[in-house]
């Protein structure tokens, strides 16, 4: 059965998209622990991040960081903190996560609620950085 990230990719199910290409899709989540709270998702599906084949392993990486420096230059924090757990889809994935501090990167918190045209309007602002 596909995952939730494969019926993303497929267009399937709608997401705010903020990045992609041939291998890879990143869109904000929609949980977020902060505003930009994003993830980043190879195409192909793949269930533990070290499963990858070596290719795809460094490519998401560099993806990633592309991903990073658009959000950093529309949300305001001091980094972007990155964290891989992989329990809760089983499709490899990355969060990329704007961070003052480093409770920032506490998934124990509280979700955020973001009103959808907030999201809708800070996906494009990062997809046009």
């Amino acid at each position: 059965m596909a995952s939730i990230f494969t019926k993303i990719v497929s267009g399937e199910i709608p997401s705010h998209k903020v990045h992609e290409n041939d291998k890879f899709i990143a869109f904000l989540d929609i949980n977020p622990l902060k505003a930009g709270h994003t993830l980043v998702v190879p195409k192909k599906e793949i269930d533990y991040i070290f499963d990858l084949p070596a290719d795809l392993l460094s490519e998401i990486l560099l993806f990633s960081k592309e991903v990073a420096r658009k959000i950093e230059s529309v949300v305001d924090c001091e980094r972007i903190g990155v964290s891989v757990i992989g329990l809760e889809v089983p499709h490899a994935h990355v969060h990329l996560i704007p961070m003052n501090s480093v409770s920032d990167m506490n998934f124990a918190k509280p979700k955020l609620e973001l009103d959808s045209e907030y999201m809708v309007d800070l996906a494009e602002k990062i997809r046009q950085a």
